[in-house]
């Protein structure tokens, strides 16, 4: 006897959701809150854990279709529905595995997996070695091999011929053997598929995959502890110290060879776009045509936060577990001066301008499916440990795929870190119903004129690029001006111990 799933209600506002991967193919073992499939919508991209346990009998809206909120996805029972289950389910895994490939390839972050591992070593041991004398007998043993060893024996040049008999080593060592000896134009062949790097959920943070490049980590050799197998940056770390001449050895191999230029697998095809991306794109186009908006650019200099930040940031750490970076500092000096400057805060209805009680604050942060701004609310009322703790948490969550839709909704004003990209300033879009938006620049040290004993001296500062973008429908120059100077003194003034937070 079997059971149907239904796509759950994903939120206040959202009606309907699109099946943008199934998790679980015909045949497949589900157990209770395992994820099942991941839907978009309007609002987020989010996993649909298995209600129920069983096994999938058959899967009744497939990829990219657009159903309401109610609708019959699948059929999860005991197995006895499906007699066939079990070449349903091969059938489906190889129709996964191409359709694995045609999904959306990542950008920046799979071409730095591309690099990060020239050769790894076979994890199993190798067999006992045969006498070099007898290394053409060793051809007779693939018949033995399972069906997916049959590319062993192109494989078998690539050692150099002093090495042990290249046919004695396992047919597991084949993949790994084959990207070392790929030539360049295959380089984008050789990028793993998000599935295959040791997330059972399929997706790896651009943050996870940049942080395995630097500590020289096979992401496919890492198991996954966050929800659903999810890579984190923890397991990372962890598997770093299980080999530390690792990042060494990578760097010394770098060293020695020529420059070559990434190639992303992106280059030469094209893709359709997610519902996310369409999301997006309408809705900047909408703001852009419906508002006029305009940006205003200060100067600040932070060489009194940056000296707050050195001289507390290993107490910080200590005390709170999260990190003191500049961020908290840029949030909680916009935040305040929201109180004083609502109209930067405001929103457009009809012919009114609306006031709202509260500065409720999105974060905007980069993943791999696209730009999500989840909100902290009451942001003016928060110090800095709890904006350090709020931003990390809702930052790991929205690249994790976890957030709720309605974490996503409500805000009245957004702060984006164009400066984690090494970008000097920019200008950013506002999103309605939102009026403004700020973006923080890269923290940089340059000489500069200062003042010394009423003297003018050169001294090395560190300066930093607030951007604000406005509505000018109801926001004037002078408005955004007297708000940016007054986020510029509280920065510059630098006074921030009362509000650490502990």
């Amino acid at each position: 006897m079997s059971e149907s799933v239904n796509l759950p209600a994903l939120g206040e506002s959202v009606t309907e959701g699109t099946v943008t991967r199934w998790l679980k193919n015909v045949g497949d073992r589900v157990e209770v809150d395992e994820p099942l499939l991941e839907v978009s919508t309007d609002k987020v991209d989010t996993e649909i854990p298995s209600p129920i346990a069983g096994v999938v009998e058959e899967i009744l809206v497939p990829e990219d279709e657009t159903v309401e909120v109610g609708t019959a996805l699948v059929k999860i029972g005991d197995g006895s529905g499906s007699s066939d289950g079990g070449s349903d389910s091969s059938d489906s895994d190889d129709a996964n595995a191409a359709a694995a490939e045609a999904e959306e390839p990542e950008a920046a972050p799979s071409t730095e997996q591309e690099a990060e591992t020239p050769a790894p070593e076979p994890t199993e041991p190798e067999p006992e070695p045969a006498p070099a004398g007898q290394t053409q007998p060793a051809a007779p043993q693939a018949p033995s091999a399972p069906p997916a060893a049959a590319p062993v024996p192109a494989a078998a040049p690539v050692p150099p011929p002093a090495a042990a008999p290249p046919a004695a080593v396992p047919a597991q060592a084949a993949p790994a053997a084959a990207p070392a000896s790929a030539p360049s134009t295959t380089a984008a062949a050789a990028v793993p598929n998000p599935t295959q790097d040791g997330a059972a959920s399929g997706y790896v943070t651009p943050l996870v995959r940049k942080l395995a490049n630097e500590q020289g980590v096979d992401l496919s050799t890492v198991t996954g502890s966050g929800v659903g197998g999810r890579i984190r940056k923890e397991d990372v770390l962890a598997a770093a110290e299980k080999a530390p001449a690792a990042p060494a050895a990578a760097a010394t191999a770098a060293a020695s060879g020529p420059f070559v230029a990434e190639v992303s697998p992106l280059r030469g095809t094209r893709e359709k776009m997610t519902r996310l991306r369409k999301v997006v794109a309408e809705r900047a186009v909408q703001s852009m045509t419906s508002t006029a908006q305009l940006t205003s650019v200060v100067e600040v200099d932070v060489t009194k936060v940056a000296q707050f930040r050195d001289a507390h940031k290993a107490e910080f750490l200590e005390k709170t577990g999260s990190k003191l970076s500049f961020m908290p500092f840029f949030a909680l000096a916009a935040s305040e001066a929201l109180k004083a400057h609502p109209k930067i805060n405001s929103t457009v209805e009809g012919d009114e301008i609306v006031y709202p009680e509260t500065e409720n604050v999105s974060i905007a942060v980069d993943t791999e499916r696209g730009l999500l701004t989840p909100v902290i609310k009451d942001a003016a009322s928060l110090d800095l440990a709890q904006f350090s703790k709020s931003i990390a948490d809702l930052a790991e969550r929205t690249r994790n795929n976890q957030l709720k839709p309605d974490e996503l909704a409500g805000g009245t004003f957004t702060l984006t870190n164009t400066g984690s990209r090494g970008a000097l300033f920019d200008t950013p879009v506002v999103f309605l119903p939102q009026s403004a938006i700020l973006g923080t620049g890269i923290v940089t040290k340059r000489p500069a004129v200062v003042k010394v004993d009423g003297q003018e001296a050169i001294a090395i500062r560190s300066f930093v690029y607030l951007a604000l973008s406005y509505d000018h429908r109801i926001i004037d120059g002078a408005d955004a001006s007297r708000y940016l100077v007054a986020v510029k003194n509280r920065l510059e003034e630098g006074n921030f111990a009362p509000n650490l937070g502990y």
